[in-house]
């Protein structure tokens, strides 16, 4: 579940700014991440071989990745949230020790009443009660808030091409 910083889909440090067609690749790809190379070439007009470099080379940059999404309920983590911190020390070294934390698989440095926010999914309320623990134990974090999920409504991972 963990992502570190060097897998983040969040992070394009190439500078790369995807075309048109490679951006209509990642759209097949958000449809259905099994699709063929073949496919997706007659799809958006390309060879397979084509397809497949631009993949690659999507991948290879860090604009995209190809990774299954799972519904944690299924799986037997009944509790999800988000975690918002307050730290008075370096943000950025608070954000990677989070990071580093299995159960959370989301974390940003944000702007506004809150400097980090942090999503976790656990098994229950006793688990996320442990983690609340371990991210309070983290140096320079002063304070908490946990914004318990109660229903999903909406998931997408579509942005980015239209």
């Amino acid at each position: 579940m963990a992502r570190s910083a060097r897998t983040s889909p969040y992070q394009n440090s190439g500078g790369v700014v995807p075309d048109d067609v490679s951006k209509q690749i990642i759209e097949q790809l958000q449809q259905d991440g099994r699709r063929s190379y073949a496919a997706i070439g007659k799809a958006v007009g390309l060879s397979e071989a084509a397809v497949r470099q631009r993949v690659q080379r999507l991948q290879d940059t860090g604009v995209m990745q190809i990774v299954a999404v799972t519904d944690p309920l299924t799986l037997g983590f009944r509790r999800q949230a988000m975690i918002a911190i307050k730290t008075d020390g370096d943000l950025e070294k608070v954000a990677s020790q989070l990071s580093d934390m299995e159960e959370i698989d989301y974390v940003v440095i944000t702007a506004g009443s809150f400097d980090v926010l942090a999503e976790v999914v656990c098994e229950d309320d006793d688990h996320l009660l442990e983690i609340l623990g371990r991210v309070r134990g983290v140096p320079s974090v002063t304070s908490t808030e946990t914004f318990v999920y109660l229903k999903l409504r909406k998931q997408t991972y579509s942005w980015g091409t239209r």
